[in-house]
């Protein structure tokens, strides 16, 4: 049996600028029963050298495995077919971690019995160095079964970097090929398929960067059209394991959260699509495919006035998909981005 406590999955691919200060704090860890997995990802700059120094350096510590490039996905895959620790995390390159983000998860999930392990995080401007803003700390210190009658699986940010993975309940997923929301339908397909226990611990332990080559202003209607074809995996999934009526609100959640309120204002600003068009299609793959979106109960009114000003606001959205008046959602969000300058974080 491997005594790793915690193997950390690292995708490498360039970025040799923010390498280095990833793998110090990765080295330096205060948990000491750690494996680090570098996956070098065809990288074309000086990013493979830094690591093979740092495995000089930590040998006991730092694995490296070469591969031809093939996206951040594959690499994530990659990485997670050779952790041997009880525990499995994902980092990415230009981010920092806190030197206590592996002890602090660790000994959060060991002690209440977790599949998975969150904690808080913050968002950096790169340039700046200035915090943009705290997240995930308002759930506290707690412990949850997973219940797929209530919205908490929903709204718990399901970034990777921020939690740790019981590694025998993920070992045989993988990341999908595509970018963007991998994240979410990792951990979907996470809870479809065993995870019943989570713990939240607000600690701040870890530090994702803000880079100006936004993902905001470079989604194209095709990465729609993908997020839409990979949603319908996920619901397949549910039926093939006979628990799509369990699973369906939390489903339906899902899909209109992340196509009809986060991907589709982002697709705005790609010039070469259609506005109207995306919101209109997106509607219409809700009603063929998760029918149950309008009237799922974690979008009613009293459930999300309860919950507060955010969920107010995602009822007030769902509300104008079903009055057919979505693309005035569009137009609001992007005034309060564009000219207002204030963040909408769904």
């Amino acid at each position: 049996m491997s005594d790793i406590k915690v193997s950390i999955v690292v995708p490498i691919y360039n970025l040799e600028e923010y390498v280095p200060r990833c793998m110090e704090a990765l080295c330096n860890q205060t948990l000491k029963e750690i494996e680090i997995i570098c996956v070098n990802d065809g990288s074309t700059d000086s990013a493979p050298q830094i690591i093979e120094g740092f495995k000089e350096k930590y040998p006991n510590k730092v694995k490296i495995f070469h591969k031809e490039n093939g996206g951040e996905a594959s690499a994530r895959t990659y990485g997670l077919k050779q952790a041997t620790g009880e525990y499995v995390g994902f980092i990415d390159s230009d981010d920092v971690p806190e030197v206590t983000w592996a002890e602090k998860l660790y000994n959060a999930a060991k002690a209440n019995d977790a599949d998975i392990a969150f904690s808080g995080y913050d968002r950096v401007m790169l340039d700046t160095g200035k915090t943009v803003s705290v997240e995930m700390t308002q759930y506290g210190t707690q412990t949850r079964e997973v219940k797929w009658d209530e919205d908490l699986i929903v709204y718990a940010n399901p970034s990777l970097w921020n939690k740790i993975y019981r590694l025998e309940k993920v070992k045989h997923l993988e990341f999908l090929p595509f970018r963007g929301c991998n994240d979410t339908l990792f951990l979907i397909s996470a809870y479809m398929d065993g995870i019943s226990r989570i713990t939240f611990i607000p600690d701040v332990l870890y530090h994702y960067y803000l880079r100006s080559s936004s993902q905001i202003h470079n989604l194209k209607e095709k990465d729609i059209e993908n997020l839409k074809k990979y949603m319908l995996q996920m619901k397949q999934h549910a039926e093939d394991l006979g628990k799509y009526e369990e699973y369906k609100y939390c489903l339906s959640a899902w899909a209109f959260i992340h196509i009809a309120i986060s991907w589709s204002y982002m697709v705005s600003y790609d010039k070469d699509s259609s506005t109207l068009k995306v919101l209109s299609g997106i509607r219409k793959y809700l009603d063929e495919n998760f029918p149950v979106w309008k009237k799922n109960p974690f979008f009613k009114l009293g459930h999300c006035v309860k919950k507060g000003f955010k969920y107010f606001c995602i009822w007030g959205v769902h509300l104008l998909y079903k009055l057919h008046l979505q693309v005035i959602y569009v137009w609001v969000n992007r005034f309060l981005v564009d000219v207002l300058h204030v963040e909408v974080k769904w």
